[in-house]
């Protein structure tokens, strides 16, 4: 087992690596640059090449990507990636002088209390009611389940923030605390405050999430339903509860948590643009911003964070199914 997450930890390097060399490669199709955005359409050529030669935006895509990967020694930008592992981002285009990992300080609190409470509602609203559903097949409350998990897979997400907003506006008077500044309290400095500003952005970005685990949970439970330890275990006199919970969950979860897993990739996508809609200062809209405004080493920086982030969740994901099936053993 420490063998093989060791090796997992060291495709971290190349991982990252690929996932920057995808980044600069998308920068140079993305027409338009951060000279320009910043100069304006007043600025004259030579303006805009002084910025871009500034920021080094005026190399070639090798080059540029050559120097921040540091496989030019000599050249005294050449150590932006061994920064980056040791966790200085650089400086931001846009903002110049603000540093990328001081912005990020600020940020990475909302964004991980986002995910963290939209994973805890996924759970929570997709395993117990697809649980429910399979071991009462063909009930209401199946019926109900199902029905909800269509319709929480037919909205899109920021689509129903939208609508959260406009409802709570209109009828009850209501907008999130953060909606004039954009600050989130933080959860030690005022609970209740906190929870309210993050209760309808957690609960709306885990719809989505919680429907695919749901309806995963009922096929997964159906067909380990149907084994014979389960039916031996019926034959017994077991109650229910010790049936389900005991024998027959801890089989089924194993496909449910891989699924899990993936889904971190839909909630980091999904909080770009949840946070943009409640106005919430986190990385995801700051991600947004920095995509807008062609902010290179901001978004390399970022997508970098998300990508250590999906890998690392889903490598505690293949680690667990050691506890769920002791049969399963890594090499």
């Amino acid at each position: 087992m420490r063998d093989y997450i060791i090796r997992r930890l060291l495709l971290l390097i190349p991982i990252m690596i690929l996932v920057s060399f995808m980044t600069h490669a998308t920068f140079r199709i993305i027409p338009g640059s951060a000279a320009h955005l910043i100069c304006g359409i007043g600025c004259t050529d030579e303006v805009v090449a002084d910025l871009e030669a500034e920021f080094g935006l005026d190399e070639g895509f090798f080059q540029q990507y050559g120097e921040w990967l540091g496989v030019y020694p000599d050249d005294d930008e050449g150590n932006k990636f061994s920064g980056v592992l040791q966790g200085d981002f650089g400086e931001s285009f846009l903002n110049r002088g603000e540093s990328v990992t001081d912005r990020l300080a600020r940020t990475l609190p909302v964004t991980g209390e986002l995910m963290i409470l939209s994973f805890i509602f996924a759970v929570v609203l997709g395993i117990p009611p697809g649980v429910l559903s399979a071991i009462r097949p063909g009930t209401p409350a199946d019926v109900v389940a199902r029905l909800t998990s269509v319709a929480w897979l037919s909205v899109p997400n920021f689509y129903l923030a939208i609508l959260v907003i406009a409802f709570g506006s209109t009828w009850f008077g209501w907008l999130p605390p953060n909606f004039g500044t954009g600050e989130a309290v933080g959860f030690f400095a005022d609970p209740v405050q906190n929870l309210k500003t993050f209760f309808f952005p957690s609960l709306v970005l885990s719809l989505g999430i919680a429907a695919v685990i749901m309806r995963l949970t009922r096929s997964s439970m159906l067909e380990v339903m149907r084994n014979d330890y389960v039916r031996t275990a019926w034959s017994k006199g077991l109650r229910e509860r010790t049936v389900v919970w005991r024998h027959a969950l801890k089989n089924a979860m194993i496909p449910v948590l891989t699924i899990i897993g993936l889904q971190v990739g839909a909630l980091i996508g999904g909080s770009v643009l949840i946070e943009s809609v409640f106005a919430l200062n986190g990385m995801g809209r700051y991600l947004l911003e920095s995509v807008i405004g062609r902010d290179l080493l901001v978004v390399q920086s970022l997508v970098l964070i998300f990508a250590v982030v999906f890998v690392l969740i889903n490598l505690i994901v293949d680690v667990s199914y050691a506890w769920l099936d002791p049969r399963i053993r890594y090499g």
